[in-house]
């Protein structure tokens, strides 16, 4: 799997459908704990989704497991990951 780098506008739209679907399910609280524990390691853990991509890669296809390893594999993306779902949930609690 050869690893490219994200264009700015296909990481914003990434990192925006990922924020919106934790905020969909309502997993703000355990997606920012999660992400602000792991953020220290990301790039390992962008490599173990690459490990993972046989089981992974049947449900989300070969080219979007490449984006998402990419994606997580630099800090500042999951750091913008977190202020996304933080301004969506703060969004979202304003209107219920």
């Amino acid at each position: 799997m050869i690893i490219r780098d994200l264009t700015p506008e296909r990481r914003r739209e990434l990192l925006e459908a990922i924020a919106r679907r934790i905020v969909d399910y309502r997993l703000e609280t355990p997606a920012v704990f999660f992400l602000e524990l792991h953020k220290p390691l990301a790039f390992l853990g962008s490599q173990a989704f690459l490990a993972a991509s046989p089981l992974l890669t049947p449900f989300i296809g070969p080219e979007r497991m490449e984006e998402y390893a990419e994606l997580m594999s630099r800090p500042e993306n999951v750091e913008a990951l977190i202020q996304r779902i933080e301004e969506l949930a703060t969004e979202g609690g304003d209107s219920r």
